[in-house]
């Protein structure tokens, strides 16, 4: 019985199989005879049938020459990317740096610094005692200190990159955010922003606290978005809160355009990305056309694009800082929606399909006790794993 069994299913296997492989053929078939190729196969000269015919290469130098040659000739199946060029031209193009130029520090002077304090801290008995004994604490504050001056503006540029900050905000473009922005939204919980974290609505419900390093007479200008909030427009934006001419690092004391408006992610929608960035200026602007009413409920005034505001000032600002956190749906969105923006909350939710149950069954065989369950009348149903 199970020889026959197995003979069945062989010989199922192998009809089966013949018939996928002849239905592959006449596709491709089919297909070659609608698409012909645009020129000469690569290799169509070789005959694969008698390969010992084929001249053989007598040497590496001769075999690396004639593939250099065959690299640099001008084929028809190495087009696409002139093709994909000319669809968009932006296609392979390099990006731009917009930010402040980066110096970079002085390795001997560094190597130097570094070897004396390995020197210092060599002769100091207590740090010799204290790592032996393996009670040594390392000061985090430094540690973060010295990560801000070194490797961090890259460690951001890297995550935004990542996120598609630089993609959505500033096309074809990107800057190193050399100055470290700072953003909590709660002191007491510890709730700040960093590159990408999460926070809920209603944690950022309020405006926060903004702190950076700032020279003294310096002025700045302060912007948070969100490109992926916008209702009617892909492209679109919305601004959530734009201060300018900023008097070194007060933000209370800057020129307030839109006042702050909390995050709305739509339910339904996932995370949204939030993002803040900190422009440097070369001196006072007129920000009079970017001045929204206070306070702003309309989205359609809200309407902002980041790319458009920096092409318009571009000449007296700089972008040097970034901060960024996602935001899904929570219940103060709904409260956002009804009495601040005075407006229906829009929902976008998944419709699932019901689940699929074949016929039933008269006499199951092999199913467990729980079979009947899927076919039981009411309401409340008790599915299980089957």
């Amino acid at each position: 019985m199970a020889l026959r069994t197995v003979c069945a299913a062989a010989l199922r296997t192998g009809t089966d199989l013949g018939v996928n492989n002849a239905r592959t053929f006449v596709t491709t078939a089919f297909l070659c005879k609608r698409v012909p190729p645009l020129g000469p196969m690569p290799n169509e000269e070789i005959d694969v049938k008698n390969l010992a015919s084929v001249e053989k290469y007598r040497s590496y130098n001769r075999y690396f020459r004639q593939a250099a040659e065959a690299r640099n000739k001008d084929v028809w199946w190495k087009t696409y990317r002139s093709y994909v060029e000319k669809a968009n031209p932006e296609h392979g193009a390099e990006r731009v740096d917009i930010g402040l130029p980066y110096y970079q520090p002085c390795r001997t002077k560094e190597v130097r610094k570094r070897r004396q304090v390995m020197k210092e801290n060599k002769k100091n008995v207590e740090l010799e005692r204290a790592s032996r004994l393996r009670t040594f604490k390392i000061p985090l504050d430094q540690v973060q200190e010295t990560w801000e001056k070194t490797t961090g503006p890259f460690h951001v540029k890297r995550l935004a990159d990542h996120y598609g900050v630089f993609r959505d905000l500033f096309p074809m473009a990107y800057f190193l955010p050399q100055v470290i922005l700072k953003v909590c939204y709660s002191q007491d919980n510890g709730t700040h922003v960093h590159y990408g974290n999460r926070l809920t609505p209603t944690e950022a419900a309020t405006a926060p606290q903004i702190s950076f390093n700032a020279e003294e007479g310096s002025l700045w200008t302060l912007l948070l978005t969100c490109p992926d909030e916008h209702l009617q427009d892909n492209e679109a934006e919305y601004v959530h809160w734009l201060v300018g001419n900023i008097p070194g690092a007060a933000v209370q004391a800057g020129e307030e355009l839109c006042h702050y408006l909390p995050p709305f992610p739509a339910r339904g929608t996932g995370f949204h990305r939030y993002i803040y960035v900190l422009f440097k200026q070369d001196g006072p602007i007129n920000f009079q056309e970017n001045i929204r009413p206070s306070p702003c409920l309309s989205l359609v005034q809200r309407t902002f694009k980041t790319v458009d505001f920096y092409r318009k000032y571009q000449d007296n600002m700089t972008p040097v800082g970034l901060a960024f956190f996602q935001c899904q749906w929570d219940q103060s969105v709904t409260n956002t929606f009804h009495n601040t923006l005075n407006m229906r909350e829009p929902v976008f939710e998944f419709i699932r399909p019901p689940v699929y149950h074949p016929p039933q069954v008269k006499y199951p065989h092999r199913q467990p006790l729980r079979y009947l369950d899927r076919y039981r009348d009411g309401k409340e149903h008790t599915y299980g794993i089957y």
